[in-house]
């Protein structure tokens, strides 16, 4: 009974599909948008094959050339990347955004300061649609080789250019750590509290932060909150790993 079951669902499969689903299938635009639904949902090989093959059927669309790279830099494969993203540069110098992305497969490469470079052609740039997202992206850039004061300065005005985003406080606040001013950090994680109440990512470095500081009761009060609203997610595991460690 079960083989029946299984045939009968494979048939049905087959008539949805229809005669034409090969050929909507293998259309560049079709497939350039199923990659991106799967490179935003986590499937990174199934958005490389549809990305790869948007670009096949139509190399000169320079939106699916940077598509294509965004599904490299995520497989870590970098140096096709960085390719992919000089390629839709030459298809439309006026390309701003993939300078971010550029810049960043430069730094994930290890070419820091031409990667660097390219942020600030993008910075500079008053067409550029998110300088928030490169002045982040040059702050962590400078975290990385511990040069604090300087990343400080770009998470500062990743911060001024977009005020409802809490990746800009959490890094500030990790920089500050980083220079041991422990409390400002605290500070900066409440002030991503007030815009984002129900996130556990902050809830868990805020309550991290708390414990540094010898805070335990309101640690314990964000990290049991983080803990309990995404026990499956990265945040939720972090939270109850330092919750092991208070005192019983």
């Amino acid at each position: 009974m079960k083989r029946v079951r299984t045939t009968v669902a494979v048939l049905v499969l087959l008539a949805a599909a229809g005669p034409g689903a090969a050929q909507v299938t293998n259309d560049p635009e079709v497939r350039f948008n199923m990659g991106l639904t799967h490179l935003r949902e986590g499937r990174i090989d199934m958005a490389l094959e549809d990305l790869r093959h948007a670009t096949k059927g139509d190399p000169k669309n320079p939106y699916f050339q940077k598509g294509y790279g965004q599904a490299l830099a995520a497989k870590g494969d970098f140096n096709e990347a960085i390719k992919a993203f000089r390629k839709a540069l030459e298809l439309n110098p006026y390309y701003v955004d993939v300078r971010n992305d550029l810049g960043v497969a430069l730094l994930a490469a290890g070419q820091r300061e031409e990667g660097r470079r390219e942020l600030m052609n993008a910075f500079n740039d008053p067409t550029n649609p998110t300088p928030e997202r490169t002045a982040y992206n040059l702050g962590w850039s400078l975290f990385e080789e511990k040069r604090y004061a300087e990343a400080l300065t770009w998470y500062q005005t990743s911060l001024a250019r977009s005020r409802d985003e809490v990746g800009p406080f959490i890094a500030i606040a990790d920089t500050l750590t980083a220079m041991g001013r422990g409390n400002e950090a605290i500070g900066q994680l409440e002030a991503a509290l007030k815009i984002a109440p129900e996130s556990s990512l902050v809830a868990v470095e805020l309550g991290s932060a708390y414990y540094r500081a010898g805070r335990f009761a309101e640690a314990r009060k964000h990290l049991e909150e983080a803990a309990r609203s995404d026990p499956g997610g990265t945040p939720g595991r972090r939270a109850a790993e330092l919750l092991q460690k208070f005192p019983q």
